[in-house]
């Protein structure tokens, strides 16, 4: 947190906050709650980004920005989520990350039901060039309440990865996820989620937000992400990534 610490600099905010301790490693945990039976309306969209730039003694800036796009039928709904970051000290870039995908699912029954999702990360300052999952299985909604919803999947899938140092792996892997959210007032909002990718590079993916509404469009979100690589790449040794995040978010 070097960033916001630094003494005399000028500080200029635009569209939110953003602060890093570290650049997430791998796939971003999608915590988005899609079941069709809940959905209040057809479509649902939000957009969040934050900026941070400083001059002065130090110049860096950091950027983010993420959106999730669903679409919600009688039995199905779909999805497009996507994220960046990157941040850069003295004119020198010292994290990127750029990551997209999609996510399908259809309801056998009111609590069971199937799914298949895609990504693409590439996190070139992580070690990765390129990452690239599909998994696909079963899912039990145990809650769909307005207060309290929570729901549970597994399956099958397989991942390609791209290393900087150029070397590749495809490997497959068993999927698991878990997601829970807790209206507490009308303006605000927690998640949860959880997910495993376990191969013989078993990742970890967990974010815990908070989502507070400022209007009917526009909110703030609190976010703190951790990423766990069993074996990381040798171009970025560390197991554990941290990411912490306030930006504003427009609700359409």
């Amino acid at each position: 947190m070097k960033l916001l610490k630094t003494v005399p600099a000028a500080v200029v905010l635009l569209g939110g906050v953003f602060a890093s301790a570290y650049a997430t490693a791998s796939d971003t945990v999608f915590t988005v709650m899609d079941d069709p039976t809940a959905a209040k309306k057809p479509f649902e969209g939000n957009v969040n980004a934050g900026y941070l730039a400083q001059s002065g003694n130090t110049k860096s800036s950091s950027a983010t920005a993420d959106t999730t796009l669903t679409w919600y039928g009688d039995t199905t709904a779909w999805s497009l989520w996507g994220n960046a970051s990157n941040t850069s000290a003295n004119d020198e870039r010292s994290s990127e990350k750029y990551a997209v995908g999609g996510r399908s699912r259809y309801n056998m029954t009111n609590q069971d039901y199937l799914f298949g999702q895609a990504s693409w990360l590439t996190d070139r300052y992580n070690g990765y060039h390129e990452r690239d999952v599909f998994t696909a299985g079963y899912g039990r909604q145990f809650l769909n309440g307005p207060i309290h919803s929570f729901r549970f999947e597994f399956g099958p899938g397989v991942r390609y990865d791209e290393y900087t140092d150029g070397n590749t792996e495809t490997q497959a892997l068993g999927y698991a996820s878990a997601a829970y959210a807790w209206q507490m007032t009308d303006t605000a909002k927690f998640t949860q989620g959880v997910s495993v990718l376990g191969a013989d590079d078993t990742t970890v993916n967990s974010e815990t937000a908070l989502n507070v509404a400022i209007n009917a469009h526009f909110g703030l979100k609190v976010a703190y992400n951790v990423t766990w690589n069993s074996e990381p790449p040798e171009t970025a040794p560390n197991h554990t990534d941290r990411r912490t995040s306030l930006t504003l978010g427009y609700t359409m």
